[in-house]
């Protein structure tokens, strides 16, 4: 076992809610709004195979990031992919490409955040991004171990809140689920939305760092996470086309269309739930564009906490476009930087002769099918 030193070493639980959590806020609220356009059969299928290509994908990653003692793909795609005189510019321009993926994802989350206050307080949209940008930026402030303590803890609390939901909406009046084929642009969609929502691939190298190399927890780590992740898109799902039905899903982020239209204490915990969802991947992400920033410019870890999360508050105030659409502008550029991955391991794996965590699933043939399916993935993201 390679031993790899991280910032901070992790449980196995706190590198599980951070593969969790990286995707849950902005992907998972928005599955309903795409889900709402296909039937419950279709919704099925691509979440099994969204989890399948996601999970092989993303020991790859785990495996890349590995072999070069932990370090975040960027730094990856320099030692592996990239060489000659324009070395160094591909490598920014990668660099580039993933913070404005990144860029994207995170405004998405204050976007989010400040419909729920605006729902639930009537907060003005300008003061809920304020208010969410100094509670979740305060965490990452303090580095990878609180942010994994913080994960554990919010992935246990939305399980439950999310079955709570479930189980009330279920006593009252249900809407029924869709069942009419909503065409394959509609499938497309769906299947980059989860893809996205499944996609941790910039936490990866975190849990790799914070387990400090240990294979097996890696590996069990990354599909537990994915798991758990694919199980709450599913509740999230269900529970919202249940309580609001499928004409009315909006835009806004699944939980507010349904706390809107249950209401009571129903709103109430579901605007807890969504903050929570938004809260854990606002600090996932940014998390990870600091340590990008970092390995890149070799500031210290302060100025690149600030240089990855203050941009991400400027594009969301001043920008105009819906939470469902940031995410999926957020996915078309994140999805198409796993092309770059699949290369990249590919040369790893024939430099160092071996493949400890992702084994024969590692092999040419199912990088390949990785690349087709990344490929149907980005497709999706551009489906109007």
């Amino acid at each position: 076992m390679a031993k790899i030193q991280g910032e901070s070493k992790l449980s196995f639980f706190e590198a599980t809610g951070i593969i969790v959590e990286h995707g849950v806020g902005a992907g998972i609220l928005a599955v309903p709004a795409l889900a709402a356009r296909n039937s419950m059969r279709e919704i099925l299928l691509i979440l099994c195979f969204c989890y399948l290509f996601n999970l092989v994908l993303h020991l790859i990653i785990a495996e890349l990031s590995y072999n070069n003692g932990g370090a975040q793909f960027i730094s990856c795609f320099d030692r592996e992919l990239f060489s000659g005189k324009f070395k160094k510019i591909f490598t920014w321009a990668a660099f580039a490409l993933l913070g404005l993926s990144v860029l994207m994802n995170v405004s998405s989350f204050l976007t989010g955040a400040a419909n729920v206050f605006n729902e639930w307080f009537g907060l003005d949209s300008t003061l809920g991004m304020l208010l969410f940008y100094v509670l979740g930026a305060g965490v990452v402030f303090f580095g990878m171990k609180l942010v994994g303590i913080c994960e554990k803890y919010a992935v246990a609390a939305m399980v439950f809140v999310m079955a709570l939901l479930f189980v009330f909406t279920l006593t009252g009046q249900v809407q029924p689920l869709p069942t009419a084929f909503g065409g394959g642009k509609n499938a497309l969609a769906l299947l980059s939305v989860i893809s996205f929502s499944l996609s941790a691939v910039m936490s990866t190298p975190q849990v790799v760092k914070g387990l400090e190399g240990d294979v097996k927890k890696i590996r069990l780590s990354i599909a537990a996470g994915l798991a758990i992740n694919a199980a709450l898109i599913l509740l999230v799902t269900v529970t919202t086309l249940l309580g609001v039905g499928a004409p009315n899903v909006t835009e806004k982020g699944a939980l507010v269309d349904l706390s809107s239209r249950l209401g009571g204490w129903v709103s109430i915990v579901g605007y807890v739930f969504s903050l929570l969802a938004l809260a854990t991947s606002f600090w996932a992400n940014t998390l990870n564009l600091r340590d990008i920033v970092h390995e890149q410019t070799h500031w210290n870890k302060n100025l690149s906490w600030l240089c990855a999360s203050l941009p991400c508050l400027v594009l969301a105030l001043l920008s105009s476009l819906s939470f469902v659409k940031f995410t999926m502008f957020a996915s078309a550029i994140q999805v198409v930087t796993g092309l770059g991955i699949i290369l990249a391991y590919h040369l790893s794996r024939k430099r160092v002769g071996s493949a400890d965590i992702v084994g024969r699933f590692g092999t040419l043939p199912f990088q390949i099918l990785v690349f087709v399916c990344t490929m149907l993935a980005t497709a999706g993201s551009f489906m109007s």
